[in-house]
């Protein structure tokens, strides 16, 4: 961003002799420094600061927009829709008749933010090797497109909302890799490929602002307007912060353990002041430090959502996230069909199963090429029309007991197969009858074949478009669940290649 003086020296000079202000001292809001991506094919909102009373223009792409500058020395108006553009160009801001900025290097395509804790956090790649994705340095030396723009948000809370300060549009170009060996700070590596997925499949600029943390629970990243109308989160909605130096750790209460952890903190200090930028929606990916209560987890969520819709005022705001993958935690499974609760909940939200992709020894898996991919999936299908694409993880439908069976139906899927590395055919099911005992289920609709000898053997593949499983020693079953017990991990794929995740049958006699 540039400053351009069209007044000369002279008139400085007696300005300076008459201590009058010669022209009010502009600065833009935070998203909007050089290179920066705004958002295609919907109004845009630009703001900033200026003297109170002068009226401030914004010129890009041909069109204008004034407004008069507050009393509190803000000012936003708004540009009109456009298309996406890879031309490199110049948006500039004038105060009255005074002082002109440029902000340079500006693209119109599609905008994205990207926020949780250390599984989002985790960067593209870093010096620590349990703490960067598998294939980072390959791909920022061999990745070359510098339409796509990634801003690494600093790591800051605060107590009140932070806004008008700078950041970086980071260029998706091998530069990347020289940059992070002069100490700048990667983005996300779930981010970077989300944002490499779309410009991929668009061929349009993409921007995606990273603001995360790890070890953080969702509270700190939910605005006060998001518990509207939600029961059981007053605590939430009307915590009081506690300032920095007064913190004790005896003040902690559940996930609320750090001063930085407390209620809305990071929004204020890592959101805020991208709202009202105009961006297609965020992609979520946290529930660890709040996977032990899970009983109010998609209430949270549900905060979450409404609160960045509302601060970005966009009700169509989009929300495609991450349903946990396993590290050993025994809540895994309850979090897990917490956050496939709000999914289904919430119309514009979308959830990524993972439980393929899990570590039981590192809680930061380092395959976030997988993750990113099956968050792309939601966006091409709902928002960028590729119909074709099958972008939803199995749901269980309907089911019904046949005998020592359970028949079960899903949404979503036609056809299934199972893959372990291992080569079993053991997927996780667990099945138990009026004695309450959970037994191993089995699939019994794998397809079987002969091999040269005439020794059977069982595929990978089901039989038809249900699942039918049976326990051994389980005549009359009462209750079913996946993925309830250690391992918890995912082997049962539909043939859209996505797994199925946790859910539970909890009292199968009520629908015979």
């Amino acid at each position: 961003m540039r400053r351009i003086d069209k007044k000369s020296a002279v008139v400085m000079v007696a300005a300076v002799v008459c201590a009058l202000p010669l022209f009010a001292k502009i600065e833009m809001g935070t998203p909007f420094s050089d290179g920066v991506v705004l958002q295609r094919e919907r109004p845009v909102p630009i703001w900033g600061t200026a003297e109170p009373g002068s009226v401030v223009t914004v010129r890009f792409a041909g069109a204008s927009a004034s407004a008069a500058v507050s009393s509190d020395r803000t000012w936003k108006v708004e540009l009109p829709a456009m298309a996406a553009s890879k031309e490199s160009r110049v948006m500039t801001v004038t105060e009255g008749a005074g002082e002109t900025i440029a902000v340079r290097d500006v693209l119109v395509g599609e905008v994205w933010m990207c926020a949780g804790q250390s599984n989002t956090d985790c960067p593209i790649w870093g010096s620590n090797p349990r703490y960067r994705d598998g294939w980072g340095a390959m791909m920022l030396t061999s990745v070359n497109k510098p339409f796509v723009r990634l801003v690494k948000t600093p790591l800051v809370a605060s107590e009140e909302p932070r806004t008008g300060y700078r950041v970086e549009w980071l260029k998706m170009t091998p530069d990347l890799y020289a940059a992070f060996q002069k100490g700048v700070r990667m983005p996300s590596a779930m981010g970077y490929y989300y944002a490499l997925e779309l410009a991929n499949a668009l061929d349009i600029p993409i921007g995606l602002v990273d603001s995360s943390w790890g070890g953080t629970n969702i509270e700190t990243w939910t605005p006060r307007s998001g518990y509207e109308g939600l029961k059981d989160l007053d605590a939430d909605r009307d915590w009081k912060i506690i300032e920095r130096k007064d913190w004790k750790p005896e003040m902690k209460k559940g996930a609320v353990n750090a001063w930085h952890k407390q209620p809305r903190v990071l929004w204020n200090g890592m959101v805020a002041a991208y709202a009202p930028m105009a961006c297609r929606g965020f992609i979520w990916y946290q529930g660890c430090s709040n996977a032990d209560e899970y009983p109010r987890y998609a209430n949270k969520m549900h905060a979450l959502y409404n609160g960045w819709a509302k601060e970005f005022a966009n009700p169509n705001l989009k929300l495609y996230f991450v349903q946990l993958a396993p590290w050993g935690n025994p809540s895994i499974a309850n979090i897990q069909m917490a956050q496939a609760q709000f999914a289904a909940e919430e119309k514009n939200a979308e959830i990524a199963i993972i439980n393929d992709v899990g570590n039981l020894k590192d809680i930061h898996p380092n395959d976030k090429r997988t993750v990113a991919k099956r968050l792309s999936l939601h966006a091409l299908r709902r928002d960028y029309g590729w119909a074709s694409v099958m972008d939803r993880s199995p749901t269980l439908k309907s089911w019904r007991i046949d005998g020592d069976r359970f028949i079960l139906s899903f949404n979503d899927a036609v056809g299934w197969y199972v893959y372990n590395p291992d080569r079993s055919t053991d997927v996780g099911f667990e099945i138990c009858g009026a004695d309450g005992v959970w037994k191993p289920g089995k699939i019994v609709n794998i397809q079987v074949s002969k091999d040269g000898n005439g020794k059977e053997r069982r595929l990978g593949t089901l039989n038809g478009a249900d699942v039918i499983v049976a326990a051994e020693g389980v005549t009359a079953p009462t209750k079913l669940r996946y993925l309830h017990s250690a391992p918890w991990f995912g082997a049962l794929y539909s043939d859209a290649c996505l797994p199925l995740g946790a859910f539970a049958i909890e009292n199968a006699i009520e629908n015979k």
